[in-house]
């Protein structure tokens, strides 16, 4: 700060100097002005303390008001315009009054562009939930009939099902935290649901399905946690060749959180996509050959994992298949129970 300070007082600088100069010149050419040396070298000495000081002075004065500014920069919040300090001249007030009217601005427009996104959301979900009205009706029909072909129609339905039901889940992301409920579920049996819920898709490539390991119980929310699954389950099913199998397995790790393991023996993941696999729109090579990525799933699996204390790995070499392995570290799920929630934990 005292650098820029400084700097941007170079004409005081400089005046000063020309002023002292001027004065010296004039007490030395003056022929009627007599003055000895040592006095010449004290009104000097004198002239350049009092400017020190008076540069000190200024310095502390306005800066102060910069300085606190800056730290709010370093340590940017939410209602920062409320940490700014008092402005000690005229000059700082019009740099407050500017900070505050830019605040109260970009809020501004903040709300608009949070309505129109809510209007947005709300358009999206009143569509969705009006599109499977016929869907629901499609699968009772189609549950009623027995012509082998059917089956084909069947698995096309259950694609468009997890696309609309996928969307809606988006749209109720930004709002997690107050659509979460805590259970106490069994691992194999979240995997069980989602399995029945793709049965279509793998009996059509005739997918062996195999559940190993002993089953535990974890604390989470249902509905997000089956979310998580049915978008790695989805994957897996989609990569995996046909007449291939998927695993299913359990355990506890050694800090004692429990693990499921969702094995494939599809293609596997390329080494140097494997860094980029949760990232939003990434397809990845497998994804470019097949033309059937979005790059959403393992996306939105990982931001909600992230929110309801699930860590997710992958485990991954070409052409050996994938193992997504969802841990339940319950950490964020027990802060939830302490903020007032442990009463939808059933015992």
């Amino acid at each position: 700060m005292l650098v820029r300070y400084v700097s941007s007082k170079k004409s005081w600088i400089l005046l000063f100097i020309s002023l002292l100069g001027v004065t010296d010149l004039l007490i030395i050419l003056d022929q009627g002005v007599s003055v000895t040396p040592t006095s010449f070298i004290y009104l000097n000495a004198l002239y350049i303390i009092v400017f020190v000081v008076f540069f000190i002075w200024r310095y502390r004065k306005e800066t102060r008001y910069l300085e606190a500014v800056a730290k709010l920069q370093k340590d940017m919040q939410t209602n920062w315009f409320e940490s700014l300090p008092q402005p000690d001249n005229e000059l700082d007030k019009i740099t407050d009054n500017v900070l505050r009217e830019a605040s109260s601005h970009f809020k501004q427009m903040l709300s608009q562009v949070k309505e129109a996104q809510l209007i947005e959301n709300d358009f999206t979900a009143s569509w969705i939930h009006e599109i499977k009205t016929p869907l629901t009706a499609m699968k009772l029909i189609l549950d009623t009939q027995s012509n082998p072909d059917i089956s084909k129609i069947e698995t096309e339905w259950l694609r468009i099902h997890l696309l609309v039901e996928r969307q809606l889940y988006m749209t109720r992301l930004p709002a997690l935290e107050s659509d979460y409920v805590l259970e106490r579920l069994s691992v194999q049996r979240l995997a069980i649901e989602e399995i029945q819920e793709l049965a279509p898709w793998c009996m059509e490539k005739n997918l062996e399905v195999n559940i190993e390991g002993k089953d535990d119980a974890v604390v989470t929310d249902r509905k997000w946690c089956r979310f998580i699954i049915r978008q790695i389950l989805t994957n897996a099913i989609k990569y995996s060749p046909s007449d291939t199998s998927l695993t299913f397995r359990t355990a506890v790790t050694e800090q004692e959180n429990v693990y499921l393991d969702i094995i494939d023996e599809g293609p596997g993941i390329q080494p140097h996509d494997l860094p980029r696999i949760f990232d939003k729109g990434f397809t990845g090579g497998n994804g470019r050959i097949h033309n059937a990525a979005t790059g959403l799933g393992l996306y939105l699996a990982q931001t909600v994992a992230a929110k309801i204390g699930i860590t997710l790995q992958v485990h991954s070499s070409q052409s050996q298949g994938t193992t997504m392995r969802l841990t339940f570290t319950d950490s964020n799920a027990f802060e939830t129970v302490r903020r007032g929630q442990a009463d939808h934990i059933p015992l």
